[in-house]
């Protein structure tokens, strides 16, 4: 296996920790396969008949959609034949008793809190700790998580930085850009850029020395300041998002969107890099697994391609395009057309 297909997999070792969990949850207290067996139903029926929240039940629909579990049949939802030979009462082969075997983990029955409540688990699942949007606020924590982050960083971020060209731009915001570990790289791909990165305390103080480390204090500032309640600064014609929009719900990413294409300059580039689902929402299995950790521990989840398609085009940016970058990661850019 070459390096980066060994880096590959233990990305998503981590990424998908949680995802057997949910299934075991679906599977044990819901009943999913069999309640969804005897009445298919659309996103919106199926949240009103299991009492739970859009947001995680359109992840868990994805997930079991990669799985090959359920699939979409015109606007409802149904069990393939998969689905029915594992997970259906009666079947020679069911193996439902097998999954609630390990019903009783206490993270299944915080799963199902989720689903019904829409509210995130403590970051990592630590009794002692929060939800992660609120933990970034305490410095130990946000320390730990951004140096964490730029432990996977140092290898995706020279990717990120291959996939673009950004020869005809000239200043980069780097939209709660953590140390800022990508803007460092694609700074250091092209010369002809100068970059800024928005963090909030305590992750900006962070930020300063963490690129004063990597020698860029001369072309990389930090600007203090909340990406949702501060006004972005004017004058960057290149708008970058590194692994922040799955972290938050649509509205949120909407507004930030909307953000974006308001303060950036005419024919000013976004570049969104993160983990998407395909357009049908049937896959990549590793990212709709991802998916359920976010769920999990943020508020948010990976966004299809649509969905940002749409999300971009609704803020006015033109121009989409994603392409692959690394460990399941991909990259969509727009344009702010002049």
């Amino acid at each position: 296996m070459t390096e980066a297909g060994f880096f590959k997999e233990l990305i998503r070792r981590r990424d998908s920790i949680f995802a057997t969990d949910l299934l075991i949850s679906a599977v044990g207290y819901m009943d999913f396969f069999n309640r969804l067996n005897e009445e298919p139903s659309d996103l919106k029926s199926l949240c009103r008949n299991l009492k739970i929240a859009e947001r995680p039940a359109d992840v868990m629909l994805t997930f079991f959609s990669s799985l090959q579990l359920i699939k979409k049949h015109g606007s409802k939802y149904i069990v393939t034949e998969h689905g029915r030979r594992f997970f259906i009462k009666g079947s020679k082969s069911d193996l439902s008793g097998y999954f609630n075997s390990l019903l009783e983990r206490p993270v299944c029955r915080d799963i199902l809190n989720v689903l019904r409540t829409d509210s995130p688990m403590n970051w990592a699942y630590s009794p002692k700790g929060k939800e992660w949007a609120r933990a970034m606020s305490k410095k130990k924590f946000a320390g730990s998580f951004t140096a964490a982050m730029d432990s996977r960083g140092s290898i995706m971020a020279p990717v990120l930085a291959g996939k673009l060209d950004c020869n005809d731009y000239n200043k980069l915001l780097d939209i709660a850009g953590a140390s800022g570990i990508y803007s460092c790289e694609i700074v250091r791909r092209y010369p002809n850029l100068r970059a800024a990165v928005l963090e909030k305390n305590p992750v900006d103080i962070m930020a300063k020395k963490a690129i004063i480390q990597q020698g860029f204090s001369k072309k990389i500032s930090v600007i203090s300041g909340d990406m949702f309640s501060s006004a972005w600064p004017k004058g960057f014609d290149i708008h970058l998002m590194s692994h922040v929009l799955h972290d938050w719900d649509a509205k949120s990413v909407r507004f930030l969107l909307r953000k974006s294409y308001e303060s950036i300059m005419p024919d000013g580039l976004i570049v969104i890099h993160d983990v998407h689902i395909n357009g049908k929402k049937t896959g990549p299995l590793a990212a709709a697994e991802y998916s359920v950790l976010l769920m999990l521990s943020t508020r948010g989840k990976c966004y299809s391609v649509a969905e940002m398609k749409d999300m971009l085009s609704d803020a006015g940016f033109a121009d989409i395009h994603c392409m692959p970058t690394t460990a399941f990661r991909s990259v969509i850019t727009a344009r702010k057309l002049g």
